[in-house]
């Protein structure tokens, strides 16, 4: 049976961050993700999801000024010391919160810098993270974003996620596929998820367009959840998505998986 997380960032707006994992277990899940934990203190976090029955699917590491517009610092040279803190960082809160998955978010790609400097950067970082985190016990993730949502963004296919893998060369470094992002960039989504999915860690679903609940644009969600659970996917599938109206109200599509 698939398993569905909800996103707290998304999801449950109606209410305040703490408030929202409440929310998510009586709606009938029973795990979480969000972009990140920073702004909260480890223990609140751990109380929550001790409280409410939840694990805790994923969430980023710290990604640089977000409300500067930056999403991701992995690939920008000169800010290495600062990502391998952010890595450790990550690696606190990830053993509060018993999350066995981190996302890396490459960031948006610099001007002016020469693109082998770039990708040297973001090899080099990466190998640090996939180490660091692996000591750990904690997978590491990288996420391709599609650019009109996101321009400038270094990572925008799944080839191109697979093409650095592959240079990294460290075995604890995974893809989480984007459902939305990647409907937008390549679709054949059944057919690009069954051909990478023994590297696939998690995956995070929003119709397109719009980015709202499954079943209000063109993607047929019935049809890719009876395909995972053929194909025998074991990971948490996110809902990173804006709903359409109030969180529950939006929910409808969720029940035929919850029994």
């Amino acid at each position: 049976m698939v398993r569905f997380a909800a996103n707290l960032t998304m999801l449950f707006n109606e209410v305040d961050f703490l408030e929202r994992f409440e929310r998510a277990a009586k709606a009938g899940f029973r795990a979480v993700e969000y972009l990140f934990p920073y702004a909260w203190k480890k223990e609140e976090l751990a109380k929550r999801l001790q409280a409410f029955g939840l694990r805790q699917a994923l969430h980023n590491l710290p990604a640089g000024n977000w409300e500067g517009g930056e999403r991701g610092i992995a690939c920008l040279p000169g800010r290495e010391a600062e990502f391998r803190d952010g890595v450790k960082r990550a690696i606190g809160y990830a053993r509060a919160l018993n999350c066995p998955q981190v996302n890396c978010l490459a960031g948006k790609t610099p001007e002016g810098v020469p693109p082998e400097e770039i990708r040297r950067t973001l090899v080099e970082n990466l190998r640090f993270a996939a180490a660091a985190l692996e000591a750990e016990k904690i997978r590491l993730l990288i996420e391709p974003l599609n650019d009109q949502d996101m321009p400038g963004f270094y990572l925008t296919r799944t080839r191109d996620a697979l093409r650095l893998m592959k240079e990294v060369g460290h075995p604890n470094l995974w893809l989480q596929y984007d459902v939305y992002h990647m409907q937008i960039m390549e679709g054949n989504l059944m057919r690009t998820i069954e051909g990478n999915l023994a590297r696939i860690a998690h995956i995070q679903i929003a119709d397109n367009p719009g980015r709202h609940e499954p079943g209000t644009g063109e993607i047929h969600y019935p049809n890719l959840f009876r395909f995972l659970e053929e194909k025998g996917y074991q990971g948490w599938i996110g809902c990173e998505y804006k709903p359409l109206g109030r969180t529950e109200e939006g929910l409808a599509w969720l029940k035929p998986y919850l029994s």
